[in-house]
């Protein structure tokens, strides 16, 4: 009977040159949650009329987290998250939090720090709306919160973002 050695297992280096195929899946996936991230501070900012309407717009003097919070009254954590609903603070750090969680992930620089974030503001939005209308448990805060923690452990940044700048590679907050 031959005799088998288990070696430990080799992952090949990420480098311009030796990307992989899911490297790429996984950069898409960074990018396009971080345009929603992007997508959703430039739209209750400048009241583009997709979500948020010209006249309930941030620089209009719209307040970006009454809508949702306001809304949340009835369910099982609504007291906490209705009284938050359009104060000044919640409004600038909810807004800091869309676009800084949108544009690191849209660059590739800070995945880590963005997935943190992002994983955080994803979960205080998903026990909001406790108890979900369509799932006992799980939807889509959850979900993105899932790819996030994926991007960061994946070094997504590095693949058609700025992950690999010497900068970055030379400090690990960054990635």
């Amino acid at each position: 009977m031959a005799a088998t050695i288990d070696r430990p297992v080799t992952y090949p280096s990420i480098t311009a040159a030796g990307r992989r195929p899911v490297d790429y899946v996984w950069a898409v996936a960074r990018i396009a949650i971080g345009w929603i991230f992007l997508w959703a501070f430039l739209d209750k900012t400048f009241g583009w009329g997709f979500a948020t309407p010209a006249g309930k717009a941030w620089i209009a003097g719209g307040s970006p987290t009454t809508g949702f919070l306001k809304g949340t009254g009835e369910n099982a954590l609504g007291g906490l998250f209705s009284t938050l609903a359009g104060q000044a603070w919640v409004d600038w750090l909810f807004m800091a939090g869309l676009a800084g969680i949108g544009l690191a992930l849209v660059l590739g620089v800070g995945t880590r720090i963005a997935a943190v974030a992002g994983t955080l503001m994803l979960a205080l939005m998903w026990a909001a709306e406790l108890p979900l209308a369509n799932n006992p448990f799980l939807d889509e805060h959850i979900v993105y919160a899932i790819v996030l923690i994926g991007l960061a452990m994946t070094g997504a940044g590095a693949t058609l973002g700025l992950g690999n700048l010497p900068i970055v590679r030379r400090n690990a907050w960054l990635r």
